[in-house]
């Protein structure tokens, strides 16, 4: 079910379908994007392009995805930097695509190719800010517990490019964006935080966010926040070119997928939401209070049955342990299930790292706690300590894929047998 999720959500099956036609002569069309998915989404857009790739019609551009993410491209550049926290090579390529885009006219396209992990890869600090500061406020969002939506927020409002900047400064050319979505609920301006969307949020916002998790922000870029140069561009902007906006893969679709691998299996199977947010260790307890109501009583399903479950919790981190969202809400699922018979799970990242980890997620079943206790292992003490990639890779059931080229968030399943 989990190889089935990521197929789905492949650019190479889901693009084509979206391309904008070219521009009439003299125009050029521009390919820019940042992701992990952003250069498979490039290389789709150059396979299923349906002009010569050099030519009035032609192609060129720049996209920056993670490093392990890159594929060879024909005119479509590849440039590969750092995810979670930015480096240099991110802040770079965020200038390089700002200058791409100058001087383009109305007779121009620009086709901007967005997918997840673009925020940490287009690091371009506001005027009074250094790359080094937009590092320390990222770690100290991730750490914080604030949801994707909240994280990103603040994060637009320290960008020089986000927050429909690099739309404005397409500006007069017309901008297609084709989204491959990470994000609860889809909403184009928090995938990758909406570089080339309109941003209605304000800065008063973020400084709120700040406040509320007491997110380590130095004074100086609280100041920055808290001036009229943090202001994203709004909705109605005269900035802003036009814009067409898309969205080629979803988590929803990739649930979708999962789903009908398990009904030709023969088994029921329960979309319980694709956006489902909150603590990662809460999440884990409600899931296997569900299971657990599944097994002993059929309510409020029937087992044989799967249930299935997508969006991007969270986990603030009190422990000194390797962290990681999914394996963190599997180590607590397991604790909650204690042993139960006939339930089985697994949870992971689409995109193959589940954190700061080249680990996808891992693997639960009815032996897990009682193989730990074998090893010496105590499973509360690891989820205590934010250590659930230590925890499954003691125990040999990491599920490790490598670069999967595409990112539509968490995947959860949970089997139930019996």
């Amino acid at each position: 079910m989990f190889q089935a999720a990521i197929h789905a959500a492949q650019p190479a099956r889901t693009l084509a379908a979206h391309l904008p036609p070219p521009p009439p002569s003299p125009g050029r069309t521009i390919v820019i994007g940042a992701g992990k998915a952003s250069a498979a989404m490039a290389r789709a857009l150059e396979d299923a392009w349906p002009h010569p790739l050099e030519g009035p019609k032609g192609l060129e551009g720049l996209v920056v995805t993670r490093y392990g993410y890159a594929v060879e491209c024909a005119r479509i550049e590849i440039v590969e930097a750092a995810h979670p926290v930015p480096d240099a090579a991110g802040f770079h390529a965020a200038q390089r695509m700002l200058e791409r885009v100058s001087g383009l006219t109305e007779d121009d396209l620009v086709i901007c190719l967005v997918s997840g992990g673009g925020s940490a890869l287009l690091p371009l600090p506001l005027a009074g800010m250094s790359l080094a500061d937009k590092q320390a406020v990222n770690q100290s969002l991730l750490k914080s517990g604030a949801t994707i939506t909240e994280m990103n927020t603040v994060r637009r409002h320290l960008s020089a490019i986000k927050g429909g900047r690099l739309a404005a400064a397409c500006h007069p050319a017309r901008v297609c964006n084709l989204l491959l979505s990470d994000v609860p609920g889809d909403d184009p301006i928090d995938i990758a935080s909406g570089p080339t969307v309109p941003d209605p949020t304000t800065r008063a916002d973020a400084l709120a966010i700040v406040r509320r998790y007491g997110i380590d922000v130095p004074p100086h870029v609280l100041a920055v926040l808290d001036s009229d140069a943090s202001e994203s561009i709004k909705p109605g902007d005269a900035r802003l070119p036009p814009i067409d906006t898309t969205l080629i893969a979803t988590p929803r679709l990739a649930l979708e997928a999962a789903a009908a691998v398990a009904r030709r299996a023969g088994l029921r199977a329960y979309l319980l939401g694709d956006a489902i947010e909150g603590e990662a260790r809460d999440v884990g307890k409600v899931m296997g209070g569900l299971a657990l109501e599944v097994t002993r009583h059929g309510q409020p399903f029937t087992a044989p049955c799967v249930l299935l479950s997508g969006g991007e919790t969270t986990v603030t981190v009190r422990g000194n342990g390797r962290g990681g969202r999914n394996v963190e809400y599997l180590l607590s699922l397991a604790l909650t299930l204690r042993g139960e018979p006939g339930v089985y799970a697994i949870a992971g990242d689409t995109d193959g790292v589940d954190g700061q980890e080249e680990i996808a997620g891992a693997l639960a079943g009815p032996d897990t706690l009682a193989r730990a206790w074998q090893l010496g292992i105590r499973p509360q003490d690891a989820l205590s300590a934010n250590d659930g990639h230590g925890f499954f890779e003691a125990l040999g059931d990491a599920v490790v894929t490598g670069p999967t080229l595409t990112n539509v968030n968490d995947f959860r399943a949970i089997l139930i047998a019996r």
